[in-house]
């Protein structure tokens, strides 16, 4: 039973996530921390970080990593496939569709109307994200660490896996 929800927790946020990684992350979570139950919101966030200071795809990196802790070597697997299922049959199918329509306006605007909707999911996560962290940490500390982040970040360019790094270790020195 615990395989076939591994191959749920990963497959469904698969069809659901268009837009790649990014976007789908807000839908393992819930699948993950408010479905199954197997991690916390505080989990996940500290999973996610590290998974992005790593190199490849985020959505494989959480699949391996949590079909592993809760199926063993079978269950990463299974997550794997899962979460990269759903890509391959969608891409050979919307291939054929667009290919056949690609001159269609509708076609064109698909893109322009499913923007929006990834910043909604992304931005519900880094609220909820934002909360946790305000409720563990406090809210002097939360917001040294997104102001620091972004002054890192955004006006000193420094690279997002280097910040990550940082963040990591201020954490296990302050936790």
């Amino acid at each position: 039973m615990i395989y076939w929800q591994i191959f749920l927790a990963f497959f469904i946020p698969g069809i659901l996530g268009y837009g790649g990684g990014p976007a789908s992350i807000p839908l393992v979570e819930n699948e993950v921390v408010d479905n199954y139950g197997w991690m916390s919101t505080q989990e996940f966030s500290e999973l996610l970080a590290v998974g992005n200071s790593l190199p490849g795809p985020i959505a494989t990196k959480l699949a391996a990593y949590i079909g592993y802790t809760e199926g063993g070597v079978l269950g990463s697997i299974v997550a794997l496939f899962a979460s990269v299922a759903p890509s391959i049959i969608l891409m050979l199918v919307l291939m054929a569709v667009l290919l056949k329509y690609k001159d269609k306006p509708q076609v064109k605007n698909i893109s322009i109307i499913v923007r929006p909707v990834i910043a909604v999911l992304l931005g519900v996560m880094t609220y909820q994200f934002a909360k946790d962290s305000v409720l563990s940490l406090g809210t002097i500390y939360t917001v040294i660490m997104i102001a620091g982040s972004y002054l890192l970040l955004e006006k000193l360019k420094w690279h997002p896996a280097l910040v990550i790094v940082i963040a990591l270790v201020i954490g296990a020195a302050t936790g």
